[in-house]
């Protein structure tokens, strides 16, 4: 097996890998039109397409005439069928043995999504040439990767499918460990850790492996850049204590899983000096500002999704890298393939009556309002929003948890400029005539969304698929229970 490994690294080349994605993007109809056919000829015999009509045609008009757009929702019986043990093809033409489960952020509970080697193969693919073209601009020679990865508990469905989230069924495939060491992005972190039971337990020993090789780490990544903001937050608090453990060679008491005890026992050794430099380098920095460089002084970019919700976290992974430059957002062509850029989910909009604001258009009114923080050094941890139809009339409701204590009157101010910064007209001459009621901006205690993220993992979600939902429906009286019971003050807005 190491020889194999070893010659996968060796078999590894950044221009290629290039070559090839600019070889396929250059032709992308074609590609296109391949790529339909093998699907189709593969799983001819598959149930799903046999009820189509389809008859064995494998071109692009048969199957766009046949076959038609669904959602998830039309094809859950038959994945359900799958989980609960048929064999026959049903979706497909050969077997399903693994299930992946979606985040469960969007509806509230995770979707079963079928998972094969040709899925993995994709996957494993998209890692090859995003790090090929990222290598080009920022050579990693020989390094380790700080990766904020977590593997969730696999189970056996009805029919005894392997079942997990995406990620959990990504980590565990031993295609993911010969890729990652092939693009020498091998994560710091022994299986132990990636694998352990306990969040809390993982996300300590990841910052303690990734302090005891500093200079070995080239970059930082996770699956979001959510977790990556999490995880520095968290490291803020608990810095001192791993220190300790580094002077003195001893793992805290509170991380009791044994399999990871024991894989740290093998890492840590008492190192006084180690543990005086972090400690000096944490103590000298002015609210965190520059973290990364100072921790880990070759790192050479931090590498996570940015979707649109995702995008108010940017200014803290800014804040924490110090000076690593310009972020470059490029739509377009490459090529003849098109460039998307992800706006929102097709169903978080926030509407009482003629209104409409995507989650694009929440993230802007946050991000304009949360600028009139500034002033009072204060941070928006996160947010989240609502909408409020007990009243007469309805409203929105906004969410936020903040790094500290902000006065009443930059509050009041931040809740006006929220009902401001909505410019769909809808929503603004709804307001100014009172059929849509006065926005209420809802502070919450500090950990609240941690009791979000804690909420979601008990239903089977990873940390790093973990998205924050932007909007809770009326029906997620869990997490809406969550954010209400934890609000400490609560606005009403008078712009208009």
């Amino acid at each position: 097996m190491q020889i194999s490994m070893l010659e996968k690294m060796e078999e590894f080349n950044g221009d290629i890998v290039i070559d090839e994605f600019e070889a396929l993007t250059a032709d992308v109809e074609r590609v296109q039109r391949e790529t339909l056919k093998q699907i189709l000829e593969e799983n001819e015999s598959a149930e799903y397409l046999q009820n189509s009509g389809l008859n064995g045609r494998t071109d692009p008009e048969s199957y766009k005439s046949c076959v038609p757009i669904v959602t998830h929702k039309e094809l859950e019986p038959y994945i359900m069928r799958i989980a609960d043990g048929e064999t026959s093809p049903i979706l497909t033409g050969k077997p399903i043995t693994t299930i992946s489960l979606s985040s469960g952020t969007t509806q509230g509970k995770p979707k079963f999504v079928p998972f094969n080697d040709e899925l993995m193969d994709s996957t494993m693919q998209i890692y090859r040439t995003s790090f090929a073209f990222r290598n080009r601009e920022f050579p990693i020679r020989n390094g380790k990767a700080l990766q904020f990865i977590y593997s969730s508990k696999q189970f056996k469905t009805k029919g005894g499918q392997l079942a997990g989230t995406a990620t959990t069924n990504v980590f565990r495939n031993s295609q993911y460990k010969k890729t990652m060491m092939a693009i020498q992005s091998e994560c710091c972190s022994p299986d132990e850790v990636i694998f352990g039971p306990d969040f809390r337990q993982s996300l300590y020993c990841h910052f303690l492996c990734g302090l005891i090789f500093r200079d070995e780490i080239q970059l930082i990544s996770s699956t979001f850049a959510h977790s990556i903001v999490h995880s520095f937050r968290t490291l803020e608090k608990d810095w001192e204590e791993l220190c300790t453990n580094i002077r003195d060679g001893v793992l805290s008491s509170w991380i009791t899983t044994p399999s990871v005890r024991a894989a740290m026992g093998k890492l840590l050794k008492p190192n006084p000096e180690l543990a005086n430099l972090i400690y000096d380098k944490c103590s000298s920095l002015s609210n965190w500002y520059g973290l990364v460089p100072a921790l880990f002084p070759n790192v050479k970019y931090i590498y996570g999704i940015m979707t649109g919700s995702m995008e108010p976290y940017l200014a803290k992974l800014r804040h924490y890298a110090g000076e690593l430059g310009d972020v470059v957002k490029v739509m377009g062509f490459h090529n003849s393939t098109p460039e998307l850029k992800f706006v929102c989910r097709r169903n978080l909009l926030l509407t009482v009556n003629i209104d409409k604001n995507t989650e694009k258009d929440l993230q802007l009114a946050v991000e304009e309002a949360a600028k009139l923080l500034a002033g009072e050094k204060q941070d928006l941890v996160d947010f989240t929003s609502h909408v409020d139809m007990s009243t007469d009339p309805g409203h929105y409701v906004i969410f936020w948890e903040l790094s500290g204590e902000a006065s009443e009157e930059i509050l009041g101010e931040c809740c006006n400029c929220l009902d401001k910064s909505f410019v769909d007209a809808g929503y603004i001459s709804s307001r100014k005539v009172n059929t849509i009621g006065a926005l209420e901006l809802r502070v919450v205690r500090k950990g609240t969304f941690q009791k979000l993220m804690d909420h979601y993992l008990a239903l089977g979600s990873a940390v790093s698929q973990f998205k924050t939902p932007r909007y809770v429906g009326p029906t997620n009286n869990v997490v809406l229970q969550i954010l209400c019971s934890n609000v400490v003050k609560t606005y009403l807005s008078t712009a208009y």
